[in-house]
């Protein structure tokens, strides 16, 4: 039973050491993004594409509504075989607007694979830097504080966003 005391007690004591040596900083990696003029650049187009492309959405929905509130105006004097014509119209006109939504917005979608074409090669070069900061400055862990706002208290003597925007001025 001692043995184990024992081993337990080195083994928490090895475990304080090893997290004692690691080094830790944090980012807010969206004040770096928001300093980097072509993300803004490419924030600004995607925005507008994207208020393109709903608009454009929303006129063909505003077209199916204008289809439906005549069909329900007119039903009564429409046949059998017209009013299930109009129905199959309508239903079609939905089909093809959810597809344009879909097309636009989904998860393979236009605004997807821009965002990917304009963004990502910002990030990838925001990233090597913060490695390369970590690595020059024996960092273990570097936080991005932007997207974990689960943590209660930040030391600002960790805030290291500075040298990273620092860094990527001088690429």
């Amino acid at each position: 039973m001692r043995k184990k005391m024992l081993l337990a007690g080195l083994f928490l004591w090895g475990a304080a050491l090893s997290v004692q040596a690691q080094r830790t900083a944090y980012i807010d990696m969206q004040r770096i993004l928001d300093h980097i003029e072509e993300y803004k650049a490419a924030e600004k187009e995607l925005d507008q594409l994207a208020a393109k492309w709903r608009q454009e959405v929303e006129q063909r929905y505003d077209e199916i509504k204008g289809l439906y509130n005549r069909y329900q105006a007119e039903q009564v004097l429409l046949s059998d075989e017209q009013r299930r014509q109009r129905e199959e119209e309508i239903v079609a006109k939905e089909r093809e607007a959810r597809e344009l939504q879909k097309r636009y917005f989904g998860p393979e979608g236009e605004l997807f694979k821009r965002r990917e074409a304009l963004v990502r090669p910002i990030q990838e070069r925001v990233y090597g830097a913060v490695e390369a900061y970590a690595k020059d400055r024996g960092f273990d862990f570097i936080i991005d504080i932007s997207t974990a706002p689960h943590f209660i208290y930040y030391n600002p003597d960790y805030d290291k966003t500075e040298d990273i925007m620092n860094q990527l001025r001088r690429q």
